[in-house]
């Protein structure tokens, strides 16, 4: 692993760990209020597009960084949806 790759990996953690509260947060409280769903959709498929990206230049920081806020915003999107309907 390179410099530039433990670059890549240390600004994803930072990156990535950002939507940690919100996830926390959301499930706790249950307030979906100030989320915006069509805000975390667009963010979603972008985040996809950049990890497909990643998987053809086989780019192990991007990979690692954008499947895990892939998973990160879906959870706050599908809560959003969950959580308003109650």
């Amino acid at each position: 692993m390179t410099n530039l790759d433990m670059l890549g990996l240390t600004a994803s953690f930072f990156t990535t760990s950002s939507f940690i509260p919100q996830v926390i947060r959301t499930w706790k409280t249950r307030d979906v209020s100030g989320i915006s769903l069509s805000t975390y959709v667009i963010i979603t498929i972008g985040l996809l597009l950049w990890l497909t990206y990643g998987v053809i230049k086989n780019d192990l920081p991007l990979i690692v960084a954008n499947s895990t806020m892939v998973l990160l915003t879906l959870a706050i999107a599908v809560m959003k949806i969950i959580f308003e309907k109650k």
